[in-house]
């Protein structure tokens, strides 16, 4: 039996792989990339290089991850088991979110393009002739405001800088990724970036599944039927 507390593998409605950009894995794709950066950006809690921004990945991680069970419930009864009752290849995450990035000139670089890549598919979502799925976004992307002015800020400080060059030109395949192949040249267009080849979704990078076993810890440890 699936569910929170279960310790089966929670069966999602998902394809595994047939229509990659069909909207229902398209949003679980949202989903895991939300949930997983929250988590990503939450390590730099206590370590960040300035008090304010310990404060600042905080609360972006926080709303990340909310962001990520607001999605996860419109697919879902149980967002919790969509979240983390999956076996690790059945996330949808792009490898960018993936990565755990050491050093504040890579984490800023990701930042920026991801919320760059961001913005792209949070503004078609809101023409979505569903609904529920507009209305979502509109929710999302009137929080997202707050984490691209971050972003923006710091890219504006290190935009010169030959560390922070670097690591923008060694992501910039993955940010690419984020995005189906219609929407990425609009992202090159934004961010002022040739289109190079993407690093795809479908399969992870090693960090992921240490992620994993992270994240699903708890879970994977209760007895069946376990309430949280």
């Amino acid at each position: 039996m699936n569910g929170v507390g279960s310790t089966e593998p929670y069966m999602s409605e998902v394809p595994a792989s047939p229509a990659p950009y069909g909207m229902r894995v398209r949003l679980l794709a949202l989903a895991d990339d939300e949930l997983v950066i929250g988590w990503r950006d939450s390590e730099w809690t206590g370590i960040a290089p300035v008090l304010e921004e310990d404060v600042a990945f905080s609360s972006i991680a926080q709303n990340e991850i909310g962001h990520a069970r607001a999605v996860y419930e419109l697919l879902a009864d149980d967002a919790d088991a969509l979240a983390f009752d999956r076996p690790l290849e059945e996330y949808r995450c792009a490898p960018l979110v993936e990565l755990r990035l050491l050093d504040w000139a890579h984490t800023i670089a990701r930042r920026w393009l991801y919320e760059e890549a961001d913005r792209i598919r949070i503004e078609a979502l809101r023409r979505d002739a569903d609904p529920a799925v507009a209305g979502l976004a509109a929710k999302i992307d009137r929080e997202e405001a707050y984490h691209r002015m971050h972003a923006e800020l710091w890219h504006e400080r290190l935009r010169e800088e030959p560390r922070f060059r670097d690591a923008v030109e060694e992501l910039w395949p993955y940010a690419l990724g984020v995005l189906p192949p219609a929407q990425r040249a609009a992202l090159a267009e934004r961010v002022g970036l040739a289109e190079v080849p993407a690093v795809e979704r479908g399969g992870h990078t090693g960090e992921l599944a240490e992620l994993w076993e992270e994240m699903t810890s708890v879970r994977r440890s209760a007895p069946a039927g376990a309430q949280w």
